[in-house]
């Protein structure tokens, strides 16, 4: 079956830099336009960025200039760099795969804390 496996989640100071991996097995992933959306208590889960099957991206405000998505084909896996992190950023981050068929898949999340 299809699993999206989120890590590189933590506890992470103000300024600081974190790199979430998102590893795809059990589908065709070059075939399926990849994003993280995350979530924070109390709120609405929310794209953070996407990136298609052909390498375009695209960011939500708050992450522009400071998150960057990038994908590996060759190893099933979607990266989002996050630097000059902030306490809003606070959330758990989900893996989101979307393909043909309006196929849909989701990671179980990793929890990003930014705090001193």
């Amino acid at each position: 079956q299809v699993q999206l496996v989120e890590s590189g989640g933590g506890l992470v100071q103000p300024g600081g830099s974190l790199r979430l991996s998102c590893s795809a097995s059990g589908l065709t992933f070059s075939r399926y336009a990849m994003s993280w959306y995350r979530q924070a208590p109390g709120k609405e889960r929310e794209l953070v960025a996407r990136i298609s099957r052909a390498g375009s991206t695209n960011y939500a405000d708050s992450a522009k200039g400071r998150f960057t998505i990038s994908r590996d084909d060759t190893k099933n896996t979607v990266y989002l760099q996050m630097n000059s992190l902030k306490p809003e950023d606070t959330a758990v981050y989900y893996c989101n795969a979307a393909g043909p068929l309006k196929l849909e898949f989701w990671g179980q999340g990793t929890q990003v804390t930014v705090s001193s």
